[in-house]
Order: structure tokens, then C-alpha cells, then sequence
């Protein structure tokens, strides 16, 4: 297929509930959405770049730039097709996130047109995935009626972030309030070397998994916690390449990696990684941003590639939004949520929801 013009749409969505990190407190989530429209049809992606520096440098502002000015331009000329991704959007270099938003549309065009499921494109071989949710700073009382309810809501695995000051004593309580649940933490890099005592203490809450401790570029600080503790190290931020996981692996630094599609430079990289986990019998799992039913499609079908072992961020598609941009993703009776089967992304695009929200339109053309 040959790509006929690119429209970068900016879309501004509050959020349900304030989402509170180590990186600071999120109200509305301003989107980049990237519609690719060929001589085969159109595709849509979703950008996960914040509005603010944090947990990336790439910032919504930065990616907008790097596929208006440089991305874009890659495809004139050229015929696409799934085979040559790689080859025609290059190496993700500084911005991931905006080259990984244009692979998916491009994923989404193509596939569409080959009636083909991004599901059965990357090898997935689970019907249903096991659905867990993340839950942001907040009280201890507020964080336990949080969990409570995403518990009654079936969700099998939560996630709480944490950081200094908000760490052990609340996921003891936690723990001590739901002995059976699937929990996680997520720091988001707010600790340091000095913490890692302080850290054996989340020992005693049996976590699946302590999430990205320190700094992205701490590894040795992670090998020293994976060496001094008994719960599993999983890497999040420390991971933009299968080369990075396939470091952080033999190095001890991590025995769990959250493979996140929009960090990564997008899904072929992401099922690169997958294959270092299988090659390296590590526990992985798909991890998602503030995610619009689009690039949660995505994820879903990330998640049911046979190396993601561990239940992902994919709660259903209403988590964050009371608008959606696409057609439902639920939970079922038992905590799953179905793998779209559709072609492209799986899911229907809801057009005029998209247009309800947006706040900005830029088409590049690359007509002759």
C-alpha cells in the first residue's frame, strides 16, 4: 500500500479519577492520535507520550514534532507493507512513542486490508486474557476501598505505585485485606541505592513482583535489590530494546519485564522482546500508559502472545474515560477480556466520539 496523507489529531479526555505517581498527579490526558490514510484504506494509533516530562522525556508536544517533521516522511514514496516496517520507519532513536503510534496505524491500514487481526499478526494464541488494573497513590483507607472495588469488578491482578514514605506499610495493609490477590508495586524509579534495606521489607507482602525500583539507568542497584530480596524484580522504564532485555536479564538485574509497545518504538520491537522472555524463561507482561480503547486494543493482543505470563495493564477500555473511542473492551465473568478478532486493531474506531474530543487536526500530505 502507499500512504496518501497523515492526520495528527490531538484529543483532550478527563480523566475518571485523578491518577496520582512518583511522577506527580494526572487529571486529563491530552492524546495524539495518528490516522494514516493509503490507496488500501486507513489505520488508526495511538501516541502514549505525556503531556509533561516524566516518565519519558518524550513529551505529546515532541512526538507531534518528530512525525510532522521527520517520521512521515519516511513513507513517501514507498510501498509499504508489513514486511518492511522496520526498514521504512527506522530505528526509534529519540522518540519511541511517535514512531510506535505510526507503526500501528500503518499495522491497523494494512491489516485491515489483508482482513487480517493484529491478534494473528503477532502470533497470539490465547481467545481471552486475564485483565489487571493499576491503581495510583492515594490513602491508605481510599487505596484499600480502591482495591475492593476492582476486585468486585473481577479484575485478577492489581498493581499499586508506591513511593517514599507510601510504600510497606500500605501494601501490608493491603495484603493483610486481600490474602489471595495477584499485587504488584510499580515505584516508577523513585528509589535509590541508600533504600534497598528499607525495600527487603516488601518481602514480607508476597508480591508477584516489585516494579522498576530505581532509576532507568540503575541497573546495578536492581541486580544489588534482586540479590538481597526474595520478590521479583521487574523492569519497566530500563527496557527501550530486546538488546536492553536481554541485558538486564543476564545481568540478574530483573526476572520479570514489563514489555510496554509505546516505550519500545512499538509492537515489533515489543514481540522481540517477548521472544528474549520466552529464549530466557523470564515472566513478562504488557504494560499500557493512560490508554484510549486503541492502543488498548493493541495491548490485549500483546498480552496473548504465550511469553506474556503474567496478567498485563489492560483493564477494560472504560477504565480511565467516560468517552470511548472505540467499540467496548469488558471483562467477562471470569476477570478476561476477549481478544479482538476483527481485522487491523480487532475493534471498530468510533469517528465521531474521536472528532467529540479533539482539539486540533494537522494533515501532512505525501501526494506528489
Amino acid at each position: 500500500m502507499r500512504v496518501e496523507s497523515v492526520e495528527l489529531r490531538r484529543c483532550r479526555l478527563p480523566l475518571r479519577e485523578a491518577f496520582r505517581t512518583s511522577y506527580g498527579v494526572e487529571t486529563t490526558r491530552d492524546v495524539l492520535l495518528v490516522r494514516v490514510r493509503t490507496d488500501a484504506g486507513n489505520g488508526w494509533g495511538e501516541c502514549g507520550a505525556p503531556t509533561r516530562p516524566g516518565y519519558t522525556d518524550e513529551t505529546i508536544a515532541i512526538a507531534h514534532a518528530a512525525l510532522r517533521d521527520r517520521l512521515v516522511a519516511r513513507l513517501a514514496g514507498r510501498e509499504v507493507t508489513v514486511a518492511v516496517l522496520d526498514e521504512v520507519l527506522g530505528p526509534a532513536e529519540a522518540t519511541p512513542m511517535a514512531r510506535a503510534a505510526l507503526e500501528l496505524a500503518l499495522l491497523d491500514a494494512w491489516l485491515r486490508a489483508e482482513h487480517r487481526s493484529l491478534a494473528s499478526w503477532l502470533g497470539a494464541e490465547r481467545a481471552r486474557v486475564p485483565a489487571g488494573i493499576a491503581l495510583g497513590i492515594a490513602t491508605v483507607d481510599e487505596t484499600v476501598a480502591r482495591v475492593g472495588r476492582a476486585v468486585v469488578d473481577g479484575y485478577r491482578r492489581v498493581k499499586l505505585k508506591i513511593e517514599p514514605g507510601h510504600d510497606v506499610a500500605v501494601l501490608r495493609v493491603v495484603r493483610a485485606a486481600f490474602p489471595d490477590l495477584a499485587l504488584q508495586a510499580d515505584a516508577n524509579g523513585a528509589y535509590r541505592a541508600v533504600d534497598i534495606d528499607h525495600l527487603r521489607g516488601i518481602d514480607a507482602v508476597d508480591l508477584q513482583c516489585l516494579e522498576q525500583p530505581f532509576p532507568a539507568d540503575d541497573l546495578q542497584s536492581h541486580v544489588a535489590l534482586a540479590d538481597a530480596s526474595a520478590t521479583p524484580i521487574c523492569l519497566d522504564e530500563s527496557i527501550g530494546s530486546a538488546a536492553d532485555a536481554r541485558r538486564a536479564i543476564e545481568l540478574g538485574a530483573c526476572s520479570v519485564v514489563n514489555i510496554k509497545a509505546a516505550r519500545v518504538g512499538g509492537l515489533a520491537e515489543a514481540r522481540r522482546i517477548h521472544d528474549v522472555c520466552v529464549a530466557s524463561e523470564v515472566d513478562a507482561w504488557c504494560g499500557g500508559m493512560l490508554d484510549t480503547g486503541i492502543a488498548r486494543a493493541a495491548n490485549v493482543a500483546l498480552t496473548a502472545l504465550p511469553g506474556c505470563t503474567l496478567a498485563g495493564d489492560v483493564s477494560a477500555s472504560d477504565r480511565w474515560f467516560d468517552v470511548e473511542l472505540t467499540e467496548p473492551l469488558r471483562l467477562d465473568i471470569d476477570g478476561c477480556i476477549p481478544v479482538p478478532t476483527g481485522p487491523g486493531l480487532g475493534v471498530e474506531i468510533d469517528v465521531a466520539a474521536i472528532e467529540s474530543v479533539t482539539t486540533s487536526v494537522e494533515l501532512v500530505s505525501l501526494r506528489g
